[in-house]
């Protein structure tokens, strides 16, 4: 079983993984880890600024990762923001069947009422360098179009609007 998570900055898409490491016992793979090994090594001149660019640029790399992954019958978590709103596209059903799809999302209401909340938690798991470009204003629109563009494409999403920590105990509580 694939556990595909992804969402906007900031919503948590690392915890949610790490739970389910420690719940499920897969290992998981963080795109920013892999964008930043590409980076970092030169084989990109691509920068973290350079969103769009570096999901079509990762998401080819990651696709192929996940089916290698169903095709040796391994799991895994994968998360991260470089995933495109039509991910499906070039997957076959056998692959399909094997992956779960997770968008997390914050609600305009939910980041305006928690905003030091969500900046408190930005490096709960990993180390944020700078974390100035997180403002509510920058939340509600990055949320905004990761939600709009995943419903675009049928996708699910899981919109945090009240209590974040129910909202993620839900997804653990699903069976896979």
């Amino acid at each position: 079983m694939i556990i595909l998570i992804t969402g906007a900055s900031h919503t948590g898409k690392t915890v949610l993984a790490q739970k389910m490491l420690e719940k499920y016992r897969y290992p998981y793979l963080s795109i920013d880890h892999l964008k930043m090994g590409l980076i970092r090594s030169g084989i990109t001149t691509l920068t973290p600024e350079d969103d769009d660019l570096l999901t079509e640029y990762l998401w080819p790399i990651v696709r192929e990762m996940i089916e290698t992954a169903i095709e040796n019958r391994q799991d895994m978590i994968i998360e991260g923001c470089y995933v495109p709103f039509d991910w499906r596209n070039g997957l076959t059903t056998e692959y399909l069947q094997s992956i779960r799809f997770i968008c997390l999302a914050f609600s305009e209401g939910y980041i305006n009422s928690h905003i030091a909340e969500i900046k408190a938690h930005g490096s709960d798991i990993e180390a944020r360098l700078d974390d100035s470009y997180c403002t509510a204003e920058q939340l509600i629109k990055d949320n905004r179009r990761m939600s709009e563009g995943f419903r675009r494409c049928g996708e699910p999403v899981t919109l945090i609007t009240d209590n974040y920590e129910s909202r993620i105990q839900e997804l653990l509580d699903r069976e896979l």
